[in-house]
């Protein structure tokens, strides 16, 4: 089974949790990215994300990726796009196995392939006025 979004509406990860619970699973690992109120030292006030329109289709291509390993029971993930306060949650994802090791690796993964191919860029505005785009694969 496989949740994939990508969304303006906040993240909700008990929504991931429950959308990947199984009863042949014994284990269920979720991540949620937050907007943190710093990068490499300069104060961050806000971030704006923009996708492309195939955003949602490369999500789930990393999806169905994950969810191919046989020890993988379901997948769930979740980016949103928007303007993001400090605190506000701009990841999320969870993966059911039947073991802790198995969907530690899995979720790691699921995120690491997220951030790395997702056609969704950061705008971040820092303390000082200033501004940068980054994150752009």
């Amino acid at each position: 089974m496989i949740h994939v979004a990508v969304t303006d509406q906040p993240l909700d990860l008990a929504a991931h949790e429950q959308a990947v619970a199984d009863a042949a699973a014994g284990a269920v690992v979720s991540f949620q990215g937050v907007v943190r109120d710093h990068d490499h030292g300069r104060g961050v006030t806000l971030l704006e994300y923009e996708g492309h329109p195939t955003a949602e289709a490369v999500l789930r291509e990393v999806a169905q990726e994950i969810a191919a390993d046989p020890a993988v029971r379901s997948v769930a993930v979740s980016h949103r796009v928007g303007r993001l306060a400090v605190g506000d949650v701009a990841l999320v994802a969870a993966v059911s196995t039947a073991h802790r090791a198995e969907a530690f690796a899995a979720c790691g993964r699921l995120v690491d392939e997220a951030k790395a191919r997702l056609p969704i860029w950061k705008h971040q505005i820092f303390a000082d006025g200033t501004d940068e785009w980054v994150n752009c694969p």
